[in-house]
């Protein structure tokens, strides 16, 4: 059930994130719609702890550095390692698509970190995103290593809909394309989620940690490179961490390359 208090922070950073520039109280008033007393009481809590100052006076307000000092403060307590950057940038370089690794949130995959494609007709999307692990390649990545009596609670709980044209639309249809990603050494998704998307993921142990690394663009694009890119992310693994890494850290999953 969403906090309309947490929304509403939420919005107003975003907001200022969009703009770049310091707003005033009538400006967040006829952005959001909010009642004067209500955008002043938010301003006024956020200016006496710390985290809006009026960099010129009356000038409007803007984000302190106090956001950026919390963000880097968490960032360290579970950076993506240097291999994982490195497995991200070289695969963007040799596909020309966008990449991103994600880890499991509940009933999402999380978008930890993403390169954007180049080309100018691409998938983008920015760190934090969610996505339904049941839905997604990324997803179904993460839930293949999942302990069998884990992931089986986890798919009770999913509501399922449908997203696009390939959504699983029951648990037996999300294992079912589990086992087949499983024996092919990858997961693949076209439109199951996103329409007119299509990616492939494979997971990934990095420390001590289980993430899928995805490649995704336009359907249209990638729908006939799948084994292509597979291959590319299997081999750019087996560079960056070593050729029996996947073989020793991964749970009943297929290497066919």
């Amino acid at each position: 059930m969403a906090v309309k208090q947490v929304e509403n922070l939420l919005g107003l950073l975003e907001f200022f994130a969009e703009r770049k520039s310091p707003a005033t109280l009538a400006d967040v008033v006829a952005h959001f719609g909010w009642a004067r007393s209500s955008a002043f009481n938010i301003l006024t809590t956020l200016v006496e702890n710390g985290y809006l100052y009026e960099p010129k006076a009356r000038s409007g307000f803007y984000p302190s550095p106090r956001w950026l000092q919390l963000a880097q403060s968490i960032a360290e307590g579970e950076p993506i390692s240097e291999k994982l950057r490195q497995v991200m940038t070289e695969l963007a370089t040799q596909t020309g698509e966008t990449i991103w690794i994600s880890a499991s949130s509940g009933l999402f995959a999380v978008f930890i970190d993403i390169v954007e494609s180049m080309a100018n007709i691409r998938y983008t999307a920015k760190a934090g995103k969610r996505v339904p692990i049941h839905a997604t390649a990324s997803g179904q990545a993460l839930l293949s290593q999942l302990p069998e009596q884990d992931r089986s609670v986890l798919l009770r709980k999913v509501n399922f809909e449908r997203y696009g044209a390939n959504t699983p639309m029951s648990i037996s249809e999300v294992l079912d394309q589990i086992e087949a990603g499983r024996r092919r050494g990858w997961f693949e998704s076209a439109s199951n989620y996103s329409p007119d998307l299509g990616g492939v993921a494979v997971p990934l142990v990095d420390g001590h940690r289980t993430y899928s690394v995805t490649v995704a663009g336009p359907l249209y694009r990638v729908r006939d490179k799948a084994v292509e890119h597979a291959r590319c992310i299997h081999e750019t693994i087996n560079r960056i961490y070593g050729r029996d890494h996947s073989r020793t850290t991964l749970t009943n999953f297929d290497i066919p390359f």
